[in-house]
């Protein structure tokens, strides 16, 4: 089945409650990865190894995120198989949420890197099994012709969590005190979606029999087949790349490049919140808009290149001003591209059978950059030209990001 025949195999109409619950649920899972992304694993990382503190912060985002990569295709392709009465996917939410909450509370007792590693390991593992199953649930329940709608509702979601992650490791109180309150709000923020019970069964006899060998060939989508899905994928993993050495060394950046002061901590609170109000200005209205137009690429290639002058001003204007300008740039730029490449993404998904799946492949793009910018961004601080290269590298993948949009040719 094609991209498009998938995209019409969705669900009927659905009601802003459930939009509304799917946004909640996604607004807890991105409290417990950019609470600890954010300031607390940044924070542990200085009380543990203060000389060695951008290695440590590296290892343990890096391990987690190759979890992460694995994990998000994996859980979705497990939820496409599900035959539970309630349906496919809110088993996962469920099992995902608490199991995020466990690692969260693992880290809130470590008192040592490998205990660091293991906690946050597993709040990616589950958390990833959660948030596989909250977007495959799109797909199963939204018309194409309002994706582009919820894209922008679950972007406000996105935003809203990394702020209100942030937030709470700030006032918390404390590293552990704000692990301890990210992982109460990630289970409650989950309640009301799974007390819905809107989902998509599937019964025992048209699950597809189990084989290993066809499980694990099914993860790799030939993109000589499926052209369309390979360009949304690296565009994809360019974008947040980008995005990624963007935010991971923000705390860093503040401290030994603008030299903010002690209070770092609220600068990145501040910062966080400036990219949310423009971001939350332009995310449904992005989304909104290319709905009614039925148009997606011309959105997402101009919020990339806004995405890149943000990153552009972090490099040449190391100011808490400057700071301050790109923060509220960025917001602009990535509320549009997050509404409107989701509701994109959607419509390049080869099966409509594997939704799950197709969707955590995709999430890989989001997962590998989590990897990769660390690596990237330690040496270059270190030993190659420091915040200047760091962030001038970062708008070149955006730029490069933006140009290959134009490459998929079945979305308009």
């Amino acid at each position: 089945m094609t991209g498009t025949g998938a995209a019409a195999g969705a669900g009927g109409p659905v009601g802003g409650r459930w939009v509304g619950a799917l946004s909640l649920a996604n607004l807890g899972v991105w409290i417990g990865w950019f609470g600890p992304l954010q300031l607390l694993l940044a924070r542990q990382a200085e009380q543990l190894t203060p000389d060695h503190k951008a290695s440590t912060l590296a290892l343990v985002t890096g391990v987690g995120a190759a979890v992460s990569m694995v994990a998000n295709p994996v859980f979705g392709a497990l939820s496409d198989r599900t035959t539970a009465a309630v349906g496919r996917r809110i088993p996962w939410v469920v099992a995902g949420t608490v199991g995020g909450a466990a690692g969260l509370l693992v880290l809130a007792g470590a008192h040592r890197v490998a205990t660091v590693i293991a906690g946050w390991c597993l709040v990616q593992l589950a958390l990833n099994a959660a948030f596989a199953a909250l977007t495959a649930a799109v797909p199963d329940q939204v018309p194409p012709r309002r994706r582009g709608l919820v894209g922008g509702w679950l972007g406000v979601s996105q935003v809203a969590g990394i702020l209100a992650g942030t937030a709470l490791a700030a006032v918390a109180g404390g590293v552990a005190a704000g692990y301890v309150v990210c992982a109460v709000f990630s289970v409650l923020a989950a309640v009301p979606y799974v007390l819905m019970r809107r989902d998509s069964p599937l019964s025992r006899h048209a699950r597809p029999d189990f084989r290993w060998g066809a499980f694990l060939r099914g993860f790799w989508i030939d993109p000589r087949r499926h052209p369309d899905f390979g360009w949304a994928w690296l565009t994809r993993f360019l974008m947040n790349l980008s995005y990624s050495i963007s935010t991971m060394y923000l705390l860093y950046y503040l401290t030994d490049a603008v030299h903010y002061g002690d209070d770092a901590d609220n600068g990145v609170l501040i910062l966080t919140a400036l990219n949310a109000i423009t971001l939350l200005a332009t995310v449904v209205i992005g989304g909104i808009r290319s709905d009614r137009s039925g148009r997606r690429k011309p959105y997402v290639i101009r919020s990339g290149l806004v995405i890149s002058a943000a990153t552009v001003l972090l490099a040449v204007w190391q100011t808490w001003t400057g700071a301050i300008v790109a923060s509220l740039v960025l917001g602009l730029g990535f509320g549009v591209y997050t509404a409107v490449d989701f509701a994109l993404l959607t419509a390049v998904l080869p099966t409509a059978e594997d939704r799950g799946r197709d969707l955590g492949l995709i999430n890989i793009a989001n997962a590998l950059p989590q990897v990769l910018a660390p690596v990237i961004a330690a040496p270059m601080v270190t030993h190659v030209g420091g915040y200047t290269a760091l962030y001038a590298l970062a708008g070149a993948l955006a730029v490069v990001g933006s140009a290959l949009v134009r490459r998929i040719r079945s979305v308009p």
